[in-house]
């Protein structure tokens, strides 16, 4: 099943595990009619990573019409520039998003004590934490 949005939001938040010189970052992309996130990856911060959202939505069926974003490179380098919009007057929703991501999941907060030993459970857990509160799954 083909899916159209016509303006999706893109951004990507900073985190670490165990140290800060481990950096993670996850990326992901809200429709900006509803505010629904429709897809994420968490990875480095690369054109790579990047990409592989992009390849999850293809594989998905969702074809975006327009694309807001900030001025991070990789946007530039991978997305058409007709159809990309940077600056910050179109990416609110998603930097609301991205505080309420640290606000509510201690580990990404800027200054804490709670941070991830392990990728696979740093990963594990915004997963979780997306799945359940934007995707409304249930663990049972």
């Amino acid at each position: 099943m083909k899916v159209c949005i016509k303006r999706a939001e893109v951004d990507e938040f900073w985190s670490f595990v165990g140290s800060k010189k481990q950096q993670r970052w996850t990326w992901y992309a809200i429709d900006q009619d509803t505010g629904q996130i429709i897809a994420f990856v968490l990875g480095p911060r690369t054109d790579d990573t990047f990409k592989k959202l992009l390849r999850l939505l293809k594989r998905a069926g969702i074809r975006v019409k327009q694309w807001f974003c900030d001025e991070w490179g990789a946007y530039r380098r991978c997305l058409p520039a007709r159809k990309l919009f940077i600056g910050k007057e179109n990416t609110w929703q998603i930097e609301r998003k991205n505080l309420d991501f640290r606000t509510r999941i201690k580990r990404l907060q800027r200054r804490t004590l709670c941070f991830s030993k392990k990728v696979a459970m740093h990963d594990t857990i915004i997963g979780l934490f997306i799945n359940i509160v934007f995707f409304n799954c249930k663990l049972i």
